[in-house]
């Protein structure tokens, strides 16, 4: 068999093809370390072959971690030739990296549920691959529309083979509280009980959020959890009057609009809650996050604002968190050393004086544009789903974009991929506007710029073979993707 040019997505920073393949049968034994890597790697063979790969001392198939010093983190080297498959890191999470590139040099099949017959080609290729940002995250709004534990690992699934490393869940807002709250229970008495629309919304009891947790580290994504404040805040009023500025219990929300919402914020009951609430979070998210929103809170005036800020983030930091939030925060005084501001208004707005002054004493920006990031944006005019507010967002104007060219000067850590769901209520929903843009995002987030779209989208259209593979029915039939 000749040589094979391979569809792989996020680009690798070097990657040379050879003539020839390896071929993985029955046969092929697997060595490595015990850790996710290599386990996961002997769950997809044993998915695709029905049985699981032999195991051995030193195999065909083999991982090691004696990777060079350049890798870094997340680097990792792959060699494959038509006698063995040998992939090196420095770490586990490296390895478990160029497990996904190894899945996608391997045949769209593999991603069958079914177990097909082998042998399995693989091209031989020589790849060096880190990433560009160190923050490559995905986000997942549960407040708007409840998406239940099973619905989250499989968006998980849907981004661990591009290689993202951050899950941002969001999980409170007007519309409902999702995350149980011991010392607090009506906030999932009664602030979970509704969502955009009609329905029950929904919350995570706290062993459910343990859940996900253990299976985001299980596929070495780091859970960042957002309790949105001090607007956006309905349900949690709604559940406890004393936090309302005029402690008067609001009615449940249903709808769709913002900026309306504001904790009582001269009120010190209102930092007791916050503060059990962050110890609760900080007890059950072992990553070094937390997102504390701070977006559209059109109610709060600026000093209010400035107020509320000065002392909700100690109490973060004190749970030694390391503080995120929305860009809107940078105009908070003494944000603490290290937060991470995270930018999400269209990049035809002028950048705000607060996140340009910020960025210049260089703080850390994630950039999350709505007209390039969101997934919650409508493809196009057609597009039965999703919200139009920040335009319309095809596959290419999601992907030809460079996150270090929007703030100047600014230190960029990352892209995050944010999918609200005002609109979405299943997790064919959450699939339709993932696909087929997601990919495209975590290529801007790992590998080099610039970025070129003829190559991208001949790739691209050779993943729809491994979605429909998977089964992943409901993805945007795009016509960019059209030869």
């Amino acid at each position: 068999m000749g040589r094979v040019i391979p569809a792989l997505i996020p680009a690798p920073r070097v990657l040379a093809v050879h003539d020839g393949v390896f071929e993985l049968t029955a046969d092929t034994a697997l060595s490595g370390p015990e850790c996710h890597a290599t386990r996961f790697l002997a769950a997809l063979l044993r998915r695709a072959a029905g049985h699981a790969p032999p195991s051995a001392r030193e195999g065909a198939l083999a991982l090691t971690l004696d990777g060079p010093a350049d890798l870094g983190e997340e680097g990792y080297r792959l060699d494959v030739t038509a006698e063995a498959v040998r992939l090196r890191a420095r770490t586990e999470e490296g390895l478990f990296r160029g497990v996904q590139t190894l899945r996608q040099l391997l045949p769209a099949e593999i991603e069958s549920p079914a177990p097909l017959p082998g042998p399995w080609r693989v091209p031989c290729v020589s790849i060096t691959d880190t990433p560009r940002f160190r923050w490559r995250g995905v986000m997942l709004d549960v407040a708007r529309h409840f998406f239940d534990v099973a619905a989250v690992k499989r968006f998980i699934d849907r981004a661990v083979p591009y290689k993202f490393n951050i899950l941002h869940l969001h999980l409170t807002d007007d519309q409902g509280w999702r995350l149980e709250i011991p010392s607090h229970p009506r906030l999932t008495e009664h602030g979970a009980t509704s969502q955009v629309g009609e329905g029950d919304g929904g919350h995570f009891t706290r062993a459910d959020f343990t859940e996900i947790v253990a299976y985001a580290a299980a596929h070495h994504m780091t859970v960042v959890p957002e309790i949105d404040l001090p607007g956006h805040t309905q349900a949690a009023m709604a559940s406890y009057p004393h936090l309302a500025p005029e402690g008067v219990t609001p009615e449940l929300y249903r709808g769709i609009d913002v900026g309306f919402s504001q904790l009582a914020i001269h009120n010190p009951a209102t930092y007791d809650f916050l503060d059990a609430v962050f110890t609760e979070l900080a007890a059950l998210t072992p990553g070094p996050y937390l997102h504390v929103g701070g977006d559209e809170a059109l109610q709060t005036t600026a000093e209010d604002y400035a107020a509320f800020m000065t002392r909700t983030l100690p109490l973060a930091v004190r749970h030694d968190r390391t503080v995120v939030a929305w860009q809107e925060a940078a105009a908070a005084p003494d944000l603490p050393e290290g937060t991470h501001l995270q930018y999400w208004r269209p990049t035809h707005e002028p950048v705000p004086e607060p996140l340009a002054a910020a960025a210049s004493r260089g703080l850390p920006l994630i950039m999350s544009p709505a007209n390039r990031a969101y997934l919650d944006m409508k493809y196009d005019d057609d597009t039965a789903l999703g919200l139009r507010w920040a335009g319309t967002v095809g596959v290419r104007q999601s992907y030809e974009w460079d996150p270090e060219s929007l703030v100047p000067g600014a230190r960029v850590v990352g892209v995050e991929a944010p999918l609200w769901t005002e609109t979405l209520t299943t997790p064919d929903d959450l699939d339709h506007m993932l696909y087929p843009r997601l990919p495209g995002l975590a290529e801007v987030a790992w590998s080099p710029a610039p970025k070129d779209w003829p190559s991208y989208v001949t790739r691209l259209r050779a993943h729809t073979a491994r979605w429909d593979a998977a089964g992943i029915t409901s993805y945007h039939r795009s016509p960019e993707l059209e030869d």
